[in-house]
């Protein structure tokens, strides 16, 4: 069974940081694009950064440069080094496991809450 936890969400003021772990069981990194979105009240879900099994990485602009996407796969866990942050940072938070050469998602977690204060 697949299943994603994330945790480390929480409260911070603007110009903060956080960290976000997304556990992993049941699947292997390297055969998926492993990614970060956000969904903040009365908005459509927004794509944030990936990381692909290559190690290539990518983000929305309005990230770059405050955000970083990371795995450890010795231990299973997917991260999102969270720097800087705004109050338009504020959002849940939600990893997912996707198929790199389709647009299909193997698995989703349940997302965290990120809220930043000004």
């Amino acid at each position: 069974q697949v299943q994603l936890v994330e945790s480390g969400g929480g409260s911070v003021q603007a110009g903060g940081s956080l960290r976000l772990s997304c556990a992993a069981s049941g699947i292997t990194f390297s055969n998926y694009c492993m990614r970060w979105v956000r969904q903040a009240p009365g908005e459509e879900r927004e794509w944030v950064a990936t990381l692909q099994p290559d190690g290539f990485t990518a983000y929305t602009d309005s990230v770059k440069g405050r955000f970083t996407i990371s795995q450890d796969s010795a231990k299973s866990t997917l991260y999102l080094r969270m720097n800087s942050l705004k109050p338009e940072d504020t959002a849940v938070y939600t990893c997912a496991a996707k198929f790199c050469n389709v647009d299909s998602y193997k698995a989703w977690g349940q997302g965290t809450q990120v809220t930043v204060s000004s």
